[in-house]
């Protein structure tokens, strides 16, 4: 197979992984706190076996998708009125419970389920500081939480929201359902952050540069594949030539 071949699938294969984060973030539209992910690529040369160091004409320039990053930008804010809702105005994540230890999010859609427990919109128990479990007080008419995560109702204080911030967010690892896994260490006890009751943050998804995103990898994967099928008809042509001549 051509060297060009090579490079064409390896590419189709980078624009694909593409069109699965954008789509992704299309889905996520609508999610509460939703970051929008964005992949990153870079040349990746795969050396000729018989090239121990330095370039020959025999190495192959491929694209290699590596990673992903997020946008960072915070989405818009809006009231809600619900006493369980709460938004993030800061960098920082919300602590949540899940079976592989505790994750962060940015979605602050809560609810009070049939436990008494504070649970994000996923199911997932919301984490106090400390890493435990937020049960609201059965009778709880009011329930107050202020611009530190502090919870209380009418009796008193109940318990503190695990709010954290991170010198990196790049370092966060999108797992789903609006959860991120942190390297272990990297949680930090949140200084520039206030916690918004009564208010949700929207996805930061730009539905308009998304859909321009999507038309751009389509367009760029069918010149791939044309370019694949003219290489493919040039080989074909090639070798009937060559068994014409014999």
């Amino acid at each position: 197979m051509e060297n060009s071949i090579f490079i064409g699938l390896s590419r189709q294969v980078a624009l694909r992984n593409k069109m699965n984060v954008i789509a992704n973030n299309v889905a996520n539209m609508s999610t509460p706190g939703y970051r929008a992910q964005n992949i990153v690529f870079s040349e990746y040369v795969n050396k000729s076996p018989n090239a121990p160091k330095v370039p020959v004409k025999d190495d192959i320039s491929q694209v290699l998708d590596y990673g992903q990053y997020q946008v960072t930008a915070p989405g818009t804010m809006s009231q809600t009125g619900n006493q369980t809702d709460v938004a993030l105005n800061g960098p920082g994540y919300f602590g949540a419970q899940t079976p592989a230890g505790v994750m962060y999010t940015r979605a602050g859609n809560f609810e009070i389920n049939v436990l008494g427990e504070l649970v994000t919109g996923a199911g997932n128990p919301v984490a106090d500081e400390g890493g435990g479990t937020i049960t609201i007080p059965a009778g709880s008419t009011e329930i107050r939480i202020d611009n530190k995560g502090v919870i209380s109702n009418q009796d008193g204080e109940i318990s503190r929201l695990m709010i954290v911030e991170f010198e990196n967010e790049q370092l966060l690892e999108a797992q789903g359902n609006g959860l991120y896994k942190a390297p272990d260490g990297t949680a930090l006890e949140a200084t520039e952050t206030v916690a918004i009751q009564g208010a949700l943050e929207s996805s930061n998804v730009n539905p308009i540069l998304e859909m321009t995103r999507m038309i751009d990898v389509l367009r760029s994967y069918q010149a791939t594949q044309n370019m694949l099928k003219d290489e493919h008809d040039r080989e074909t042509d090639m070798i009937d030539r060559m068994t014409q001549l014999k």
